[in-house]
């Protein structure tokens, strides 16, 4: 992929995310770490995880007006016209669709392709290391996402229990992400590289879930630092 290709992605990714840096870290990071993963996976085709890693959130926008809205469906199509619009073949064009469509597992649509396997497996390493948790209480305040939940006799949720009916906490979220993500990461280096994150995300989520239950005096010193960090 050249340069000029890169910066023309790039440019288009930030525009549809309305220059959220914050998304567009994201979105970098998960580019590192899939090229990072494809290294061991030879029939990746690199200049289509590249692109689909840098339109994968292009769909955010439309999600943050109607949330009922999946962000890569929306983004798939987007991509999709995007590219065919610049010129690019139509195989190419169809290949990035797919991959942005099916990275997203719990939409329902299991990966198919190399590709998607791989940016399924960044995509979840990201938001599962320290930066990527830190990213998620940012865009959680943004959008009013409680940190935790209050159950009916006074304890604090830690996704175990039903949290109330339109109540989708962050450590709910992340009990999801520590608990399902591990058993269903679909190429051997993500896999390899899930292993070693694992046990330290499970350190930070239960410092972050006791600190829930019962702030420091400080004032939440994890969250702050967590934070701070970005």
């Amino acid at each position: 992929m050249t340069q000029k290709t890169f910066d023309l992605l790039e440019g288009h990714m930030l525009a549809c995310m309305g220059d959220s840096a914050h998304d567009a870290e994201h979105v970098r990071r998960v580019l590192f770490l899939a090229l990072e993963i494809a290294e061991a996976e030879p029939a990746a085709d690199r200049d289509v995880l590249i692109a689909a890693c840098l339109l994968h959130d292009i769909g955010r926008e439309e999600q943050f007006r109607d949330p009922s809205l999946c962000h890569a469906r929306v983004g798939a199509e987007k991509a999709y016209r995007f590219l065919a619009g610049q010129g690019f073949p139509e195989p190419f064009a169809a290949h990035v669709r797919d991959c942005v469509r099916t990275h997203r597992f719990r939409s329902g649509d299991p990966p198919t392709t190399i590709e998607a396997k791989i940016l399924f497996d960044a995509d979840k390493l990201d938001v599962t290391g320290a930066i990527g948790m830190a990213r998620t209480f940012f865009y959680a305040a943004q959008v009013g996402q409680p940190l935790y939940t209050l159950l009916p006799d006074g304890t604090v949720s830690d996704g175990t229990a039903e949290e109330p009916k339109g109540c989708h906490s962050v450590l709910r979220e992340y009990k999801f992400k520590l608990e399902k993500i591990y058993d269903r990461f679909l190429t051997p280096r993500g896999a390899e590289m899930a292993r070693r994150r694992q046990a330290a995300m499970v350190s930070i989520y239960e410092s972050v879930l006791a600190e829930a239950r019962e702030p420091y005096e400080t004032g939440g010193s994890i969250l702050r630092r967590c934070i701070e960090s970005t």
